[in-house]
């Protein structure tokens, strides 16, 4: 029986890359100057609205350019979160069962979690 060894060099030949790797990385980006333009935004409707009642806050809510941006920014979020995620598990999953099943699995709580926050913004907004 003929044992072959290969070289690292030999492993790796073919491999290439993924070519995915940039459109990521601008993905992340985006996502965190989007939420970064949402937070100031947010905190300064806070300041804003320091102080306020329930009522105040449902009225706040019921504006469609409020609960649009509110909702732009829990997109962003979970989005921006994934991507983050999505890149340690690929890195540091060895195992091509649990890192498909991870991959899945972050899919789903991230859409999940999306859906319930915009959900609650959208019955806020229209209860008001």
């Amino acid at each position: 029986m003929a044992t072959s060894f290969r070289t690292p060099l030999a492993r790796a030949r073919g491999l290439g890359s993924a070519k995915e790797g940039v459109h990521h990385w601008k993905l992340q980006r985006v996502t965190s100057i989007s939420e970064l333009l949402l937070e100031i935004w947010f905190v300064t409707q806070l300041i804003r609205m320091a102080g306020s009642g329930y009522s105040e806050w449902v009225a706040w809510f019921s504006s469609p350019i409020n609960a649009s941006l509110m909702s732009a920014w829990m997109i962003s979020i979970f989005y921006h979160t994934k991507l983050g995620v999505q890149v340690v598990i690929e890195d540091y999953v060895d195992s091509r069962p649990y890192k498909i099943a991870a991959l899945l699995a972050l899919n789903l709580v991230a859409v999940a979690l999306a859906v319930a926050a915009i959900f609650s913004i959208v019955t806020i907004s229209l209860r008001g």
